[in-house]
């Protein structure tokens, strides 16, 4: 605001330079949908490693396929991912503390893990206040894990009465992690003469398409749930089961769901492609990996690893999990416009691949549009391809290749975050020169660490916001027009070399 001057002297005033400084969005957050031991459902949950997902989760568990995909996404250089987790049925495990005024208790979310937890009342107090305490309804809630018989949460000076500071249904819903209180005594619970079990916890069915789309996208559940996550940049839905691939019907609302949030699904081949042939005539199928998109890929085959649940005997996993880490592992050290592929694309702890292919056998499914995976000593097992659902030759896509459309995705994603300052501004050449400023400062960033073609910013990118793209009838409607442009680089995907014998001199 300027200053309004009273006496003489001198006047300090600090001037806006207009400079908005454009962060980059991250790029390789990855989204997991699926089953899991223990957690909370149909809530995203962000971890950063794989021991928070052993914590919160679980760990590998034989009935999720998920449990394996998030393994070999850290395995493989993942950094962060989003965890969905998913039931059919499951039940919570309960128990009620009947010791005159009984306390009602359950596991905080489904499952049988929840029947492994044990409970008890105390009325022990460290203070000699044993009136007030009794005034106030107040006792002790100790929980063990009935294995180990180690007290895991211990949760002192709770209180049934209602409106207490420690309210214990309050003080459980806000500090534990294993048990919620359902029903409140109308006295101070009596003292447990002994732990007591809670039981009757269920893991449920196997998960179905069901409980990812069907009435979901109200309730934000399922697929949906990730409404409730800032950010994803790519996501995997491993198979629902070892042996039951998802149907492309859900591929198809995956794919829906990633246009909208400027994502990519990583679609693994069915296990049915036991052969190149039958791969071939799979990705003509919309049932088998939906239909063609710019914001999907297909990797085939599968992976062959020890499984550790199994005494390390070799099993075939689906290969989401693993692709995602080596997309994250590319970024961090190329950039999200580098394809995630090639000898640097190793995969890690993979011992073989389900079905080996040659080099002819690529070239028959690589036009296709079919990412495959290779044995190429000395790297070893590594991906060998980098096209988009709409990488068929014969589409002659412009979103063909999966950098190209990831970066489109990134500069996307990252100038709608970091634009929304320009709403309601003044709709005239000082705020069209402010986006240009900054959007170009951005552009200009990126051309310098290699992400666009050409030798000089005006070959790789241009930004246009002046008069020309907004007219004054969009001025009268509350518009501002910037239109970005860019030359991606494309991946070199055929290198020829060409050969010549010269004659020798005469």
């Amino acid at each position: 605001m300027p200053v309004t001057p009273t006496y003489p002297g001198v006047y300090v005033e600090e001037l806006p330079s207009g400079v908005r400084t454009i962060v980059g969005v991250a790029t390789s957050i990855t989204a997991f949908i699926g089953r899991a031991q223990k957690g909370p459902t149909d809530e995203p949950r962000l971890i950063n490693n794989y021991g928070e997902y052993e914590r919160i989760f679980g760990g590998l568990w034989k009935e999720s396929t998920m449990s394996f995909a998030v393994r070999d996404f850290y395995n493989n250089g993942g950094i962060q991912a989003v965890i969905v987790r998913l039931h059919n049925n499951g039940k919570k495990a309960s128990l009620t503390l009947a010791n005159g005024n009984d306390l009602a208790l359950e596991a905080a979310n489904e499952g049988a893990w929840g029947n492994n937890f044990q409970a008890k009342i105390d009325l022990d107090f460290l203070s000699n206040k044993e009136s007030l305490a009794e005034e106030q309804k107040l006792f002790n809630l100790l929980i063990r894990d009935k294995e180990t018989e180690v007290v895991v949460e211990t949760f002192l000076n709770v209180s049934a009465q209602a409106g207490h500071p420690r309210q214990v249904d309050k003080v459980l819903e806000n500090s534990s992690e294993l048990v919620r209180a359902t029903a409140l005594p109308s006295d101070r619970p009596g003292a447990s003469e002994d732990w007591e079990s809670l039981a009757n916890g269920d893991d449920g069915e196997a998960i179905t398409e069901n409980d990812f789309i069907l009435e979901k996208e109200a309730t934000k559940e399922g697929l949906y749930a990730l409404e409730n996550a800032d950010l994803f940049s790519l996501l995997c839905i491993p198979p629902y089961t070892p042996e039951e691939d998802i149907k492309g019907s859900l591929i198809e609302a995956a794919l829906g769901y990633c246009q909208k949030r400027r994502a990519m699904m990583i679609i693994d081949s069915p296990s049915e492609w036991t052969n190149k042939e039958k791969a071939k005539e799979g990705i003509k199928d919309s049932n088998q990996v939906g239909s063609t998109s710019t914001n999907g890929a297909v990797f085939f085959p599968r992976l062959r690893m020890p499984n550790p649940l199994k005494d390390n005997q070799i099993e075939t996993f689906a290969a989401c999990g693993a692709i995602a880490g080596v997309f994250a592992r590319t970024d961090a050290t190329r950039g999200v416009w580098k394809a995630p592929a090639g000898f640097e694309a190793v995969l890690r702890g993979v011992t073989a691949l389900s079905v080996p292919l040659t080099d002819a056998e690529n070239g028959e499914l690589n036009p296709l549009g079919i990412n495959c995976l290779r044995v190429m000593p000395p790297a070893g097992r590594i991906v060998w391809g980098s096209r988009t659902r709409e990488g068929d030759d014969r589409l002659a896509s412009e979103w063909k290749y999966i950098p190209v459309r990831r970066l489109a995705l990134y500069l996307q994603e990252t100038l709608y975050r970091n634009t929304q300052w320009a709403v309601f501004e003044p709709n005239d050449e000082p705020l069209w020169a402010q986006l240009r400023l900054n959007i170009g400062a951005f552009m200009q960033n990126l051309f310098k660490q290699g992400a666009f073609q050409g030798s000089s910013p005006k070959d790789a990118y241009f930004v246009k916001c002046d008069k020309e793209t907004t007219t004054q009838y969009d001025i009268d409607r509350g518009i501002v027009n910037i239109i970005i442009g860019f030359a991606p680089l494309k991946p070199a995907e055929f290198v020829i070399l060409k050969f010549q014998q010269i004659a020798g001199q005469s």
